[in-house]
């Protein structure tokens, strides 16, 4: 099974991080991807990267969250690491309008250029999008031109808005959310192509029930998983060969 989002490298595991990557791999989650957020994101991911290099493989790529004035700067010191280290995806990237839309326009501008890094390095993207679906579907189908392709993280929207996302030849990404009672996924999973399904954490973030309000973590890829299983009515076994199957193939691992 594969993790292909999680943040493993972050403050919240500097205490436990062994224990928590032993934890995902005897839970049978035997590859963890880990995004980059901001420039100062790189050290820990690729110091963890190395630390685990049969386990963790890194992306690059500037978050929409952490786009501000110096978004030309930002942007040429993560492009300035793809030819010093290899990467398995641009991300991540998007737009975020839950937070703040100060910077609206240097979160599209980022959005773009870094969608044209894909494009030139034939890399596939990790897409964040918060309050922002409709908008970073409208920019992207104007920059899809077939060679493009990705993941929708932390997918949490309706049927028809998954529907416009394989459209464009995009995965989503399923995590805690599906868990959650009141999430509204219990209607949308079973709709699914599962052909553009992946599983992810996005730990420390989002834990999936019961684990709900505290600290996520890798090895509860596995309690996504059965609850994909349950909604479709399959077995763990065949929503792990698939999705795994999806995941190796959108990031050529």
């Amino acid at each position: 099974m594969i993790d292909s989002h999680a943040h493993i490298y972050a403050s919240e595991f500097d205490n436990d991080r062994d224990e928590v990557v032993q934890r995902a791999l005897a839970q049978g989650i035997d590859k963890i991807l880990l995004p980059n957020i901001d420039l100062d994101s790189i050290e820990p991911m690729l110091k963890t990267e190395a630390a685990y290099p049969d386990v963790c493989r890194s992306m690059m790529g500037l978050h929409p969250c952490y786009v501000d004035g110096n978004v030309e700067q930002s942007l040429a010191t993560i492009y300035s690491w793809f030819s010093k280290h290899s990467f398995i995806a641009v991300g991540e990237i998007g737009i975020d309008l839950y937070w703040d839309k100060t910077f609206r326009a240097e979160q599209e501008k980022a959005f773009i250029t870094q969608l044209n890094w894909a494009k030139e390095m034939s890399l596939p993207v990790v897409i964040h999008t918060r309050d922002s679906i409709e908008e970073t579907l409208k920019l992207l189908s104007q920059e899809q031109d077939g060679s493009l392709s990705g993941v929708f993280h932390c997918f949490g929207g309706s049927i028809e808005e998954a529907q416009a996302i394989n459209d464009l030849g995009f995965h989503l990404g399923l995590g805690g959310v599906s868990t959650f009672k009141n999430g509204g996924m219990d209607l949308v999973i079973p709709a699914l192509d599962l052909n553009y399904v992946i599983l992810e954490t996005d730990c420390p973030y989002l834990a999936p029930v019961p684990h709900r309000g505290k600290r996520n973590e890798p090895a509860y890829t596995q309690l996504v998983a059965q609850r994909v299983a349950d909604l479709r009515e399959m077995s763990l076994q065949q929503v792990d060969e698939l999705t795994t199957h999806n995941a190796k193939t959108l990031f050529n691992l």
